[in-house]
């Protein structure tokens, strides 16, 4: 028997392949010659990472990171093994095994973790390639700075693992000229100069993340060997710090309108009441809601596009649906799509204009858009 053919989804979160590739290049050009490993953890960042993974391997990234094995073998399995997938920050215990036999660039930020990495390394008869992870400031995971010294050279002689690289993460780089933040390059620098006197040498250096390449330009540059680009390569930027790169966004959160009517002055609105019309108004019923990534914040303070023009949210976004005023829009009928996100016409609503609203950055804007929102990369 024939399976029915799937259901056309109501919201789409569509992914510009073309741009993302084209930012790739300008974030490239500008650290040159130092190479850009794509952070695409949590399935990049919510926007898809088997497609994003494919065309940035095939647009010459030095690297894929991720946050878990998971994800890390997803990356490999969607370039083929073309291009090299990393772990950022540490492995949990089961996750060693698979990770050393799959050739996974493996995070090292304990002696433990180490010894348990190198005794899977000689029991699978392959070599873990390994980046420290050293702690400058974050107080995440990591060496710490002040055990390094003495701790990187005995992980250097476990026998099975191979230090290819030594990276760090910034927790402020987006406030330009922080002192902290030149603090931090100037001991993973001091590090690094010690670790070579010794003969421990990284074929990778990297500390900064895509705050570093717009506001740390000494981060960007030798001895460091590569950056790490983020919500970069998506064309968001953290509302704080420079915007050196003329980067654009890269996705577009289209909705449908549900239903259209005129509702009567004095009629409210939505959970809690918290819009009363003052007069008689053309009310659209958009077709997503907060389920599908829609801040509550932009209750009766956000917009929605329809038909090019910005439409008012009215009311108190639902799980499923938003109301809005179309009285700028008296043509707009049931079906026509709707921009949450992203350009339609010659009018965009921006993802920070979302993280302002809210009280946050686009990070979390991005993660926050539901599951059953159908992306699609064009």
């Amino acid at each position: 028997m024939k399976s029915p053919s799937p259901a056309p989804s109501r919201v789409t979160l569509e992914v510009d392949l073309s741009v993302l590739e084209d930012n790739f290049r300008k974030i490239r050009e500008g650290v040159a010659p130092l190479g850009v490993i794509a952070v695409l953890k949590a399935d990049a960042y919510g926007l898809g990472m088997p497609a994003i993974a494919r065309r940035l391997g095939r647009a010459g990234a030095a690297g894929i990171a991720t946050a878990e094995l998971a994800e890390a073998l997803a990356a490999q399995a969607a370039t083929g093994g073309r291009v090299p997938v990393g772990i950022l920050g540490s492995l949990l215990p089961d996750e060693i095994a698979p990770a050393v036999r799959a050739g996974i660039r493996i995070p090292l930020s304990d002696w433990d973790e180490a010894r348990a990495v190198s005794a899977e390394a000689v029991r699978a008869k392959r070599p873990a390639r390994c980046h420290v992870a050293l702690d400058t400031g974050m107080s995440r995971v990591g060496v710490r700075l002040d055990e390094a010294d003495e701790l990187i050279p005995r992980l250097a002689a476990l026998p099975g693992v191979e230090l290819e690289g030594l990276y760090s993460h910034f927790p402020t780089a987006n406030v330009p000229g922080d002192p902290a933040t030149a603090a931090q390059v100037r001991a993973v620098k001091a590090l690094a100069r010690r670790l070579a006197a010794r003969g421990i040498r990284f074929a990778a250096l990297h500390l900064a993340n895509s705050d570093g390449i717009n506001n740390v330009p000494a981060a960007c540059r030798a001895p460091f060997t590569h950056v790490r680009a983020g919500i970069n390569l998506h064309g968001s930027f953290d509302p704080l710090g420079n915007r050196r790169l003329r980067l654009r966004p890269v996705f577009t959160l289209k909705a449908r309108l549900a239903q259209v009517r005129r509702v009567p002055a004095g009629a409210t609105l939505g959970y809690g009441r918290t819009y009363a019309l003052p007069r008689e108004t053309l009310v659209g019923t958009v077709a997503a809601g907060y389920a599908d990534g829609l801040p509550l914040a932009l209750s009766n303070r956000g917009s929605i596009l329809v038909r090019g023009v910005p439409c008012p949210v009215i009311g108190r976004i639902c799980m499923d649906f938003t109301t809005v005023s179309l009285e700028q829009v008296p043509e707009a009928r049931v079906g026509d799509e709707c921009v949450c996100l992203g350009r339609q016409g010659g009018r965009s609503i921006d993802i920070d204009e979302w993280a302002t609203l809210k009280g946050t950055h686009a990070y979390e804007v991005l993660c926050a858009i539901g599951s059953r929102v159908r992306r699609v990369c064009v």
